[in-house]
Order: structure tokens, then C-alpha cells, then sequence
């Protein structure tokens, strides 16, 4: 393995822990409060809340020193487009929608998912496991399933098609996205070794469909952090009977003495 191969890995690990266990990072989601027309009390938010089409609407907020995204502080009543966030200095308040079902996530640096979590385990990189690939675009949409069982469909999806360091060729289902391709699998080590399935995102293939498969970049899903995610799940296709030994493995726990 290349001195830089593993310098560029470790940086991109370094860079992951830090991102997942900052403040206001992925494993400090408290709550995913979904929304209806009838507002309603959020747990960890002030006011009240309710649903209008796929914006979070939050009302008797005169009082609660919520501040939006430039700082400036807002009035009795928001709202919220899907990412839009408000802050109280502590706590940060996120819309979310999916397929047009609206939700208010909180997310609290105090929440014992984050506290609890020292930092992630991985195996170390080895070069092998970056392997070359070829993009065949699909037509058809895929349909995705959620780990809530919400069921959606994935409009622009491709074939990823690669051969493993076992020597054998095999094919993922990708999402196309604006600048990456997504691919969740599992592997014989899922729910042992590792947590039970995984994330990878892959450069967009150059015009003759070439691309690049880092598994040693392989990641933990969110809900790998916390419960209040809805994380999709792998296809059939995706569920290897390889042991993928690249890439994060689990979260890193601190002993309930130290979480305090």
C-alpha cells in the first residue's frame, strides 16, 4: 500500500469522526417528529408544531430566541422548507420532508446518541479494496425501502459493475445523484464485524462510464447513530456474500462512566 493511499484515508477518517460527532452532527439527532395539519408540542423544541404540505410550521416562538441560518432572530411564527434551520444557540432545529410527509428534527449536543459515542472503528486501509468499475445507467425506477419500512422509488439509478479482490465480478445497485453516485450494501460481516449494512458514495463516471469503487471510504449509515433516522436499507443485490473488511466497521463506545 502507497504511503499516500493510507494519508489520504487517514485524513478522510479524521474528517469523518470529526463531522459525525460535532455539536450539531449526525449523531446528535434527539427526535424526527413527523407532522400533521393539527399542531402539536415537539419534544426539545419550543411551541408548537404542524405540517403545511412539506414545510414544518411552528407557531407561539416569540419568546423561545430561535435565530435562523443568517442569525437573525425570528418572530412568533415560521416557516420551514425541507434543510431550512433555526438555532437557540444550543439545541438546532431542521425541517425534513419525505415524499412530501413533513418533519422537525431536533438536534441536541447533549442527547446521550452523541455522548455515548467515543468515535468509529474501521479496519485499515488496504489498496485492494479500491478497485475500477464501469456505470451502465437503468431506465426503470428501483424501489427502495427505508428501515421504518417506508417504501419510495429511486428515479435515476445505474449498475455499478466491478470485480472484487476475490476475483469475481459482481454488480450494485448506485443512485445517481448531483454529484456522486450512492450505494448501500451489506456484506458477510454486516450485523457482526460491522453494522449491519453501509454507505459508499462513488465519483460520477467519466463519459465512457469509468469509475472507481473505495471501499476502504465505506461508512456508517446514520442510524448507525441514532434511532431518529429512517436510513435506506440494501437491495438484494446489494447484500454480498463477501466479507467487505475495508472501510468504518461500528461506532466506538465510551463506558457508561465516561458518557457522564
Amino acid at each position: 500500500m502507497s504511503t499516500d493511499f493510507a494519508e489520504r484515508w487517514e485524513r478522510w477518517h479524521t474528517a469523518r469522526e470529526r463531522s459525525v460527532l460535532a455539536p450539531h452532527g449526525v449523531a446528535s439527532l434527539a427526535i424526527t417528529a413527523w407532522l400533521t395539519p393539527d399542531a402539536r408540542v415537539v419534544d426539545g423544541a419550543e411551541g408548537r408544531w404542524r405540517g403545511d404540505g412539506d414545510r414544518a410550521v411552528g407557531s407561539g416562538l416569540s419568546t423561545a430566541g430561535y435565530r435562523d441560518a443568517d442569525g437573525t432572530p425570528i418572530g412568533d411564527e415560521v416557516t420551514l422548507r425541507a434543510g431550512e434551520i433555526l438555532t437557540d444557540g444550543e439545541r438546532e432545529l431542521r425541517a425534513y420532508a419525505r415524499d412530501g410527509a413533513p418533519a422537525l428534527r431536533v438536534f441536541d449536543p447533549q442527547t446521550a446518541s452523541r455522548l455515548r459515542v467515543a468515535g468509529i472503528d474501521a479496519w485499515e486501509p488496504r489498496e485492494e479494496w479500491s478497485v475500477t468499475a464501469r456505470f451502465e445507467p437503468v431506465d426503470t425506477p428501483r424501489e427502495v425501502e427505508s428501515v421504518d419500512g417506508h417504501r419510495s422509488f429511486a428515479a435515476t439509478t445505474g449498475l455499478l459493475h466491478l470485480v472484487t479482490p476475490d476475483g469475481r465480478e459482481r454488480t450494485l445497485d448506485a443512485t445517481v445523484g448531483a454529484d456522486a453516485l450512492s450505494v448501500v450494501f451489506a456484506d458477510a460481516t454486516s450485523g457482526r464485524e460491522s453494522y449491519r449494512f453501509r454507505f459508499l458514495r462513488v465519483d460520477l463516471p467519466d463519459a465512457e462510464g469509468r469509475t472507481r469503487v473505495d471501499f476502504t471510504r465505506a461508512f456508517l449509515p446514520p442510524c448507525a447513530f441514532s434511532d431518529h433516522y429512517v436510513c435506506p436499507l440494501p437491495s438484494a443485490r446489494n447484500r454480498l456474500d463477501l466479507a467487505v473488511e475495508a472501510g468504518e466497521r461500528v461506532p466506538r463506545l465510551r463506558e457508561a462512566a465516561d458518557a457522564l
